[in-house]
């Protein structure tokens, strides 16, 4: 297998070689951040409808963590086009943050639909270095589809830990690898090296519930799903909770 992954890999390289030609010259990355928010924005509402009950379970319990303010204070880390907004509770405070400046101007739409929340604020970081949000200041962290594509996830979650508030709680929902031995698992091994390219750093290949099971949460409610996508190569994901 090992070496059918690997004369595969160099055909699709080679069919694909345009775009490592413009990531050696570091124009790809440029290309990708001010073309990959119009994609997302269709990209999310196919998975909103697809997702929507998911997302409504994995968020039905965000008022269980509102602090001694009476209201709940959430981070979102990368944000994106803003397509969690609608399944947030009313007067929730929302700060945003994402390392692409070019969301900005999405989240400022998905505000207007979304008068429900109380929007705080966008900071334009990497969620490994959050250094503008202070220790123990959020009631609830989320994260969607980001963790395949942040480059160290352990560091993103020890950030996560820093900034919720004692009690507080980290939601996510991310796509992950397949079972080892299945034919879903050989060709996300096959086009990972493309898609991470494509997809703006997207991982295929990442078992994201590993780092999130030797993060230093108190609790841990997590569960394994075949999402219900159009798309096999992302049907695996988990989702949940872990709490401070």
């Amino acid at each position: 297998m090992a070496f059918a992954i690997f004369i595969l890999r160099l055909a699709i390289c080679i069919l694909a070689f345009p775009m490592y030609l413009l990531n050696f010259l570091g124009l790809w990355n440029w290309i990708c951040k001010k073309c990959f928010p119009y994609f997302l924005v269709r990209l999310t509402v196919m998975y909103n409808e697809q997702m929507a009950s998911k997302k409504r379970e994995l968020f039905s319990n965000l008022q269980e963590f509102v602090g001694p303010s009476g209201t709940l204070s959430l981070l979102e880390v990368g944000c994106g086009t803003g397509a969690n907004f609608k399944f947030y509770p009313p007067e929730c405070r929302v700060t945003c943050i994402d390392p692409n400046p070019n969301f900005e101007k999405f989240l400022i739409k998905s505000i207007a639909e979304n008068r429900h929340l109380q929007f705080e604020r966008f900071v334009v970081a990497a969620g490994e270095n959050m250094h503008e949000v202070a220790d123990g200041s959020v009631d609830a962290v989320v994260c969607t589809l980001v963790l395949c594509s942040v480059g160290d996830p352990q560091k993103l979650l020890r950030e996560v830990h820093r900034v919720l508030k004692p009690g507080g709680a980290f939601f996510f929902m991310e796509h992950v690898a397949s079972e080892p031995s299945t034919w879903n698992y050989f060709w996300q091994q096959v086009l990972n090296p493309a898609w991470y390219l494509l997809f703006d750093g997207c991982n295929l290949t990442r078992e994201t519930w590993k780092a999130l099971e030797q993060a230093s949460f108190s609790k841990l409610k997590l569960q394994h799903l075949q999402a219900p996508l159009s798309w096999e190569l992302v049907r695996p994901h988990i989702f949940g909770y872990a709490v401070k």
